[in-house]
C-alpha cells in the first residue's frame, strides 16, 4: 500500500476536484465537498497543513479510489 503522508487538505481537495468533487461550501475547518453526478458521497476535509492518513484513506474510499489511483491524480 503506497504512503499517505504530508498532504494538506487544500492538496486533497484539488485531487478529488480531478475526479469529478466540486467544494459547495465550508463548515468551520472543514470543507464539504459534493460530486458532479449526485450519485457519490459527500466529503468533508478538513482545511488542515497536514491530514491524517487514515482520515485522508477514509475519505479516498469513501469517494470510491483506491489510494494508489488518488497518489496518481498528482500528475
Amino acid at each position: 500500500m503506497s504512503r499517505l503522508a504530508n498532504i494538506s487538505g487544500r492538496e486533497a481537495v484539488k485531487r478529488f476536484a480531478k475526479v469529478g468533487y466540486y467544494l459547495d461550501h465550508q463548515e468551520g475547518s472543514h470543507m464539504i465537498l459534493y460530486h458532479k453526478s449526485g450519485d457519490r458521497l459527500p466529503l468533508s476535509i478538513p482545511d488542515h497543513k497536514e491530514l491524517a492518513p487514515g482520515l485522508l484513506r477514509a475519505q479516498i474510499r469513501k469517494a470510491g479510489l483506491t489510494v494508489e489511483e488518488f497518489l496518481r491524480l498528482k500528475k
